[in-house]
């Protein structure tokens, strides 16, 4: 059987089925670095330039999750290595996850919670009041297929929606030109660009500044859009009000200065985090890896390697 080499976990799923078909070598151990074909890795570990250099006859990336900005894909196109990752199937849960953080940070539901649950309302009263979470002007930086799906999930609450991408599409919403204009127009922005040196920072003071001292900055994204130090000093003068977090720029590191924020949320990158997302996107990886062993041809390519599909 062909050798694929394992970088990070996978599933017992993924696993039983790639074992059908590959012999499966641990990146953490020794392996044959010569017999690699295939690699299966995950969106965070990506494929490290050293193993990718180490292993001279791989032909293909699996990774695990739709962001693959730790994939050196130029590197892989100068080798006619076709790389894939899985879109689509995760686009729900992540926006789920979006309108989660956005309704828990407008309606205070961990400071609520936690006056509940402490006895505080029996013994200091109501709790104070919170945003409504309706009507409101709502930015999304990357209207792509979660962004879409961010946007169609907003629909009950009426907002007025506004985007910034590279170039406008045909969609019913306010385009801007500039990540600042946008800012400035808004109350609330979620970012769901990908990562990667085009969209490093692009989250800047001078972005947070336009958001202002009402705004909220979501990020499900990548933890690099954001520029965190010039986030972290924002929310502590109170140039920027809130922020609601998925992702950071050192996972799973967090600065302590977030952590002890009142006006701030935090998730450990959950945005696809529940079983039946993370099963379909194994049985995506999976499919990817068996199909391009059986016919050269792959499901769901990025789009920097998607020429080498076929």
């Amino acid at each position: 059987m062909p050798d694929l080499l394992q970088i990070g976990g996978i599933t017992d799923a993924m696993r039983d089925r790639l074992a059908e078909r590959f012999t499966i070598h641990q990146a953490t151990g020794d392996y044959p670095a010569d017999a690699i074909t295939h690699i299966v890795t995950n969106g965070h570990d990506g494929v490290p330039a050293d193993i990718l250099a180490n292993c001279p006859n791989a032909r293909m990336a699996a990774s695990y999750g739709v962001g693959y900005d730790a994939i050196d894909t130029d590197a892989c196109v100068e080798r006619g290595i076709i790389v894939t990752h899985t879109p689509d199937v995760l686009n729900a849960e992540v926006a789920s996850t979006a309108i989660m953080l956005m309704l828990t940070s407008f309606r205070n539901f961990l400071s609520d919670e936690a006056h509940a649950r402490s006895g505080n309302w029996e013994t200091q009263g109501n709790a104070p009041l919170s945003r409504s979470a309706d009507n409101r002007r709502v930015g999304i930086l990357g209207l792509g297929r979660i962004g879409q799906a961010i946007a169609d999930k907003l629909a009950p609450f009426n907002p007025d929606i506004h985007y910034h991408t590279r170039s406008r599409k045909d969609v019913p919403y306010t385009y801007h030109d500039t990540l600042v204009d946008m800012a400035r127009a808004v109350e609330v922005i979620i970012c769901i660009t990908p990562g990667g040196p085009s969209t490093h920072h692009i989250v800047n003071a001078d972005v947070m500044e336009a958001l202002g001292p009402d705004g909220t900055l979501i990020n499900v994204s990548r933890g690099s859009v954001i520029d965190e130090a010039a986030m972290v000093a924002a929310l502590q003068s109170g140039t920027l009000g809130y922020a609601a977090l998925d992702v950071f720029e050192e996972e799973p590191k967090i600065p302590d200065a977030l952590k002890s924020m009142s006006n701030v949320i935090l998730l450990p990158h959950v945005g696809s985090a529940t079983h039946e997302t993370r099963a379909a996107m194994g049985t995506l990886v999976v499919d990817n890896l068996i199909s391009h062993l059986d016919n050269g041809l792959v499901i769901s390519p990025v789009p920097e390697t998607k020429h080498l599909n076929g």
